[in-house]
């Protein structure tokens, strides 16, 4: 019994547990890799082995949702952009809160690390902005929404676009302010544009962005978000994955940019009734719960019910119950240590594209029902 008890033990063993003292001089990724073990961190060393193994291979297309005010906490800057830079995100799904406030850093305004606890009574007779336990002056916000109004009411802007359309347009122009200025690789947006990745924003009028174009609205403006165009380009971007290699999907966070990342295999399964399986790899770091029955919290075991993800593949499944803040820099640190860049997609250059073979995909389809 002994001999089986241990060849059993050994079956379910990764490794045996006795790291090394640490020493002060590693890598986080060497951190990663030998002390990580258990727990949520053994759950991030796992999550940087699919990220960086599975998912970063040649033929998978990776998706990626923002949620929470990561932009303003600098992890734009420190973190999105060069995963962006070295093809490890090919599109994105954002709340447009994430990609204001990224704007602040392409205008040269400043945010400033603070603390909690704050006295926000005193700080709003000051004019001062609190994000948790990051502050800036209102008058960033003013001056973003100036920005945001003068461009989008240039004549480049005056049709019917999808989100991903308007923010690569609004992304040209933030890259030549930042060549301009000098401050080049502090923008999101700024770097989407240069490597054409596409960003959606699956609420729009939910941000100071939309809220200013609603304003525009008012004043004849002839910008017109179509978010029923995003919903097929986005479709468009997995169904050519799936169709030539395989998806992934790295959730930072839940709420709307998470469904919206998902929902583009029921989109193609379940509404244009094209054959698919669901995304392949599905890597999320959250904070929020699944017993609560949000969609922030929902297990990949779950989305595989909905068609979100392939069931064949769930062991290409991780979850992370971590910060954001703390996981994406240990995850960006660990991926660009142990991998290559890869080739950017430039998919925002191919949508049209990709979009009209969906739609003859579709049409094909309806005709032989």
């Amino acid at each position: 019994m002994h001999s089986e008890r241990r060849e059993y033990l050994c079956h379910l063993s990764q490794r045996k547990i006795a790291p090394p003292a640490v020493h002060g001089q590693e890598r986080a990724a060497d951190l990663i890799e030998r002390v990580f073990l258990s727990y949520n961190a053994g759950r991030l060393r796992e999550a940087c082995h699919l990220f960086v193994h599975k998912m970063l291979a040649e033929d998978v297309v990776v998706g990626l949702s923002l949620s929470g005010a990561l932009t303003p906490a600098g992890l734009g800057m420190s973190c999105l952009v060069p995963l962006i830079e070295h093809g490890f995100v090919d599109w994105i799904v954002s709340t447009g809160a994430n990609l204001y406030h990224d704007t602040h850093f392409a205008l040269g305004q400043e945010l400033h690390q603070s603390r909690p606890g704050l006295d926000d009574l005193l700080l709003r007779e000051h004019g001062i902005v609190r994000i948790y336990d990051i502050v800036f002056d209102y008058t960033n916000l003013l001056e973003t929404d100036r920005f945001y109004r003068t461009l989008c009411a240039g004549e480049a802007f005056q049709r019917t676009m999808s989100t991903a359309e308007l923010h690569y347009l609004v992304g040209k122009y933030l890259a030549e302010i930042e060549e301009q200025s000098g401050r080049r690789r502090v923008s999101l947006l700024a770097a989407a544009y240069r490597n054409a990745v596409p960003i959606f924003t699956s609420s729009p009028g939910d941000s100071s962005i939309g809220m200013n174009l609603a304003r525009l609205q008012l004043e004849g403006c002839g910008l017109f978000l179509d978010p029923l165009r995003d919903v097929n380009q986005s479709a468009a971007i997995v169904y050519s994955a799936k169709r030539h290699g395989h998806s992934g999907v790295l959730i930072l966070g839940g709420g709307s940019p998470k469904n919206f990342l998902l929902q583009t295999e029921p989109q193609i399964q379940e509404v244009l009734e094209l054959e698919e399986s669901g995304h392949d790899y599905f890597l999320q770091i959250t904070d929020a719960r699944p017993d609560t029955g949000g969609l922030s919290g929902a297990t990949p075991t779950e989305a595989v019910t909905w068609g979100k993800v392939d069931p064949r593949q769930l062991p290409n499944a991780v979850i992370c119950y971590l910060d954001t803040t703390v996981a994406l820099p240990l995850l960006t640190a660990y991926a660009l240590a142990q991998r290559a860049a890869r080739p950017c997609r430039r998919l925002m250059e191919r949508l049209p594209e990709l979009t009209a073979q969906l739609q003859l995909a579709f049409r094909a389809n309806r005709k032989e029902a």
